[in-house]
């Protein structure tokens, strides 16, 4: 910057003097004069610094600046320019930027206008690296407890990676050596400006498909790229990549680089493999080995099966040998059974005999119950004599009478008749109420009046 100073410092042309032996300018004039002076004297240059303030435009465009210790300096980074990085510009990355001094007269300020950026080293890189690394780490993303098991046997494999590389092309013939499946390629850049979103998008659209849909959801996801410097690798350590890994609910498999590097992806993918062919082997087990394992499998099953038969076949014989002869056992049995079968003919001839004996004696049973049928009819009807001749009605039809009170209650002394207003005397014949009227007698005491 000092050679822009000492630029700026040099005096202008002078076309004609003023008494005072300067020139007049207006301030449209001093400022285009400003602006050839610094855009000829610095039209391309090397400026090292540390990116601050970045912020990327909806058209694509970078405004940020650069800084060091003692100064700052506005940079911008135009959209075509932008779309070749092969890293994504943040605050903090050192940075190296190549491009032209220009000025803005409306503010009277000048920027550096950049067509080449590149990160100053890689200890920067490695640097941002460790600590997005305890940053992610911090929140839960590299837990052990989020992996998900890879399934054994996918039937369908879903791959992100670029379509023209030699990546797929390794996965496809280490799948079908290994497992023939099927493989649904995502095809995306592995590198450069917004290849980041370009494999987090691929990742969410595997996980949208549908189940059972026209096409069919990836059972696994493996993304992969070869190697390369760190910043090339770099897509694989931003944060959209991360957090789309963590989020899907598909196994993902990372085969990023070769075996030595360890990009962020690695440590959020459910398994981490050290080259694209190696993920190709996590993913689909060795068919020939499976068919020899099973073959061995079953010879070890017919063999113990055959074993199992021939040891209860000695058992069996073993019991046979124990087992008395059948036809003997047979002839006991049949001799019992005859036996039996003659006890039951005598049995069913006795209990006939009986049965019959009992029925010849029905008649006799018969005629005894009818006589105390008979004696027990007469027995009833002298009770019932008895009882009608000691009935009220046979009373008074001998010349008794039945008082009663107002009350219906019988009356069976003198005061009682005195305490009742109203007597009831009850004939043979009927009866009639009447009002007790009391007169003294004095041979007979009290006498009724009715």
């Amino acid at each position: 910057m000092e050679d822009l100073f000492a630029a700026m410092a040099k005096p202008l042309p002078v076309a004609t003097e003023a008494p005072d032996g300067l020139k007049e300018y207006s301030v449209t004039e001093i400022s285009a004069e400003i602006k050839r002076c610094v855009e000829t004297r610095f039209n391309r240059i090397k400026v090292k610094g540390e990116i601050f303030g970045c912020k990327r435009a909806d058209s694509g465009h970078y405004y940020l600046s650069l800084k060091d210790e003692n100064a700052v300096i506005s940079a911008v980074c135009w959209r075509g320019v932008a779309s070749g990085l092969k890293f994504k510009p943040e605050d903090g990355l050192e940075v190296v930027a190549v491009g032209k001094i220009t000025t803005f007269a409306g503010k009277s300020s000048y920027q550096l206008v950049i067509d080449q950026l590149e990160i100053s080293g890689t200890g920067a890189l490695l640097k941002l690296l460790e600590e997005r690394k305890k940053q992610f780490a911090a929140e839960g993303l590299f837990d052990q407890a989020h992996k998900k098991k890879i399934p054994y046997l996918p039937q369908t494999i879903g791959v992100v990676t670029s379509a023209s590389g030699a990546v797929i092309r390794d996965i496809i013939h280490r799948v079908r050596d290994r497992f023939p499946s099927h493989i649904l390629l995502w095809p995306t850049p592995v590198q450069g400006e917004g290849a980041a979103e370009k494999v987090a998008a691929a990742v969410k659209g595997f996980n949208a498909l549908p189940k059972g849909g026209k096409i069919a959801r990836p059972d696994v996801i493996i993304v992969a790229r070869g190697g390369g410097s760190l910043e090339d690798l770099w897509p694989f350590n931003e944060e959209v990549v991360i957090r789309t890994v963590y989020d899907s609910e598909i196994p993902i498999i990372s085969a990023v680089g070769h075996e030595t590097d360890t990009m962020l992806i690695d440590y959020v993918a459910d398994v981490r493999a050290p080259t694209p062919t190696g993920a190709a082997e996590f993913a689909v087990p060795v068919k020939a080995e499976l068919e020899a394992s099973l073959a061995t499998s079953q010879a070890r099953l017919v063999n113990a099966l055959h074993r199992y038969l021939i040891n209860y076949k000695t058992i069996i014989d073993g019991l046979g040998r124990g087992i008395p002869n059948l036809n003997q056992i047979l002839q006991d049995y049949y001799q019992r059974l005859d036996d039996r079968t003659e006890r039951l003919k005598l049995s069913i001839r006795n209990v006939m005999q009986q049965k019959n004996s009992a029925l010849q004696m029905v008649p006799l049973k018969a005629y005894y119950i009818m006589n105390l049928f008979e004696k027990n009819q007469e027995n009833l009807k002298n009770l019932m004599l008895r009882l009608e001749s000691v009935s009220v009605e046979s009373v008074l039809r001998r010349g008794f009478a039945w008082v009663k009170d107002s009350k219906q209650k019988t009356v069976y002394s003198t005061d009682q008749a005195k305490a009742s207003s109203v007597l009831e005397i009850r004939f043979a014949d009927g009866a009639i109420k009447t009002k007790p009227v009391v007169k003294k007698n004095e041979l007979q005491g009290d006498l009724f009046d009715c």
